[in-house]
C-alpha cells in the first residue's frame, strides 16, 4: 500500500491525502449526526460569520467538509482520466463550490421547514371559523370560538364588537386580536 502511494506523482499524492481525509472527517460528521453528536456541545453547523443575520450559509463546517471530500474524489477521477493539472484543478474546484452550494441550499431549506411552534395570535386575523361557546354582545362576556390557525384548527377565547351575542355554531371572522391574545370577531351569517 505504501509504496503504490510513494510511487504517485505530487498531485495525485495531494488529491489523495485530501480525499481521504475528507471522507473521514465527512464519516464522521454524519456518525455524530445520527447519533445526536450534533447537539449541544458538538456544533458542526457553526456559522463562519454569525452577526450577517443570513439564513443562507454557505461556509459552514459541514460544507467545508463536503467541498474537501469532492474536491479530492473529483480530482482524481480527473487524474485518471488523463486531463492536465490545470484542468484537474479547475473542475475539482467547481466541483467543490457545487457540493458546498447543494449542501447549503440543502440545509437552508431544512432549517425553514423548522418552525418554533409558539402561537401567534396575529396569524387568526382574517380567518372565519365557528363560535363554540355564546360570545356576548359589545364584549360584554367571552366566549369561545374555534379557528383555523398555524395549520390547526384551535379553540380559542372570542370577543365581539357585535350589538347582538353570537350564539352557538354562527360563523365568524376573526378582525383583530388584543394584547393577551382573545380574538375580536364579527358574525358573517347574519
Amino acid at each position: 500500500m505504501t509504496a503504490w502511494f510513494y510511487s504517485l506523482e505530487l498531485l495525485s499524492k495531494i488529491y489523495w491525502g485530501i480525499a481521504l481525509i475528507g471522507s473521514f472527517i465527512f464519516v464522521i460528521v454524519i456518525i455524530t449526526t445520527f447519533i445526536g453528536g450534533d447537539s449541544g456541545d458538538l456544533d458542526t453547523d457553526t456559522e463562519i460569520d454569525t452577526d450577517t443575520g443570513m439564513g443562507f450559509q454557505f461556509i459552514t463546517f459541514k460544507n467545508l467538509v463536503g467541498f474537501f471530500t469532492i474536491f479530492g474524489w473529483s480530482g482524481i477521477a480527473c487524474i485518471d482520466a488523463g486531463m492536465s493539472k490545470t484542468t484537474t484543478i479547475l473542475i475539482s474546484l467547481i466541483c467543490g463550490l457545487i457540493m458546498m452550494a447543494i449542501m447549503g441550499a440543502m440545509f437552508y431549506y431544512m432549517q425553514k421547514l423548522n418552525h418554533s411552534g409558539t402561537l401567534k395570535f396575529k396569524n387568526a386575523i382574517g380567518n372565519v371559523g365557528e363560535v363554540y361557546l355564546t360570545i356576548g354582545a359589545n364584549r360584554s362576556s367571552i366566549g369561545k370560538a374555534h379557528v383555523r390557525i398555524q395549520g390547526a384548527l384551535r379553540e380559542l377565547e372570542a370577543l365581539t364588537d357585535s350589538d347582538t351575542h353570537l350564539k352557538s355554531g354562527s360563523i365568524i371572522k376573526v378582525t383583530d386580536v388584543t394584547t393577551n391574545g382573545i380574538l375580536i370577531v364579527t358574525q358573517l351569517n347574519q
